[in-house]
């Protein structure tokens, strides 16, 4: 049995093409880290903490995230589905994602606030309790995303399409919306709007 009482610390490195579904990675410490192509696949990453680090064109597929920390990380083009951000550490958790598919990963009940999903598909996405307020969907597909009890204050939905958020079961004072997305928050009164 592996151990891992004692922690690495790696600062500053760029780690390209890798596979980590059959090369773990180690233990310890990640700040300010490019990781570039590299293959999480089912990897195990629990308490693995990533500070200020990006992932472009990375698979994080099934990997496991419990008790990971993940502070300002930046994911772009990568695949993260059916990813439990919810058992990641909460601690100071910051992420923004761009061009990245989320498809079936949970949110529920993370402070989210501010987060920017830029062109991102969002299909089935748990965000359940989640406070949302004033984060950003642009240009994102949530087809079937969940959201209940969320706090959508001041989120912007203006170019999101495809979701349906019920207004009677989350906050959404001063959220932007445009006209297209109307349908998407009358839905459950089963009217058609012509817009």
């Amino acid at each position: 049995m592996a151990d891992y009482s004692q922690k690495s610390y790696f600062e500053d490195l760029n780690f390209d093409k890798i596979d980590f579904s059959e090369k773990s990675l180690d233990k310890g410490e990640y700040e300010l880290c490019e990781f570039k192509d590299c293959n999480f696949y089912k990897a195990d990453l629990f308490e693995i903490v990533f500070i200020d680090c990006k992932f472009t064109g990375c698979n994080f597929t099934l990997a496991n995230i419990a008790q990971t920390a993940i502070r300002k990380a930046k994911f772009k083009d990568c695949k993260l589905l059916g990813l439990h951000f919810d058992h990641c550490n909460p601690f100071l958790f910051e992420v923004s994602f761009e061009n990245c598919n989320l498809n079936l990963s949970s949110f529920y009940q993370l402070k989210l606030k501010s987060t920017h999903f830029k062109n991102c598909t969002l299909h089935e996405a748990d965000f359940s309790s989640a406070d949302l307020s004033s984060s950003k969907f642009e240009e994102c597909d949530l087809i079937h995303a969940k959201f209940d009890q969320s706090n959508l204050e001041k989120a912007d939905f203006v170019t999101a399409f495809n979701f349906q958020i019920n207004p009677e079961n989350n906050k959404i004072k001063k959220a932007k919306f445009s006209l297209h997305g109307l349908p998407g928050l009358l839905s459950k009164y089963d009217i058609y709007v012509e817009v």
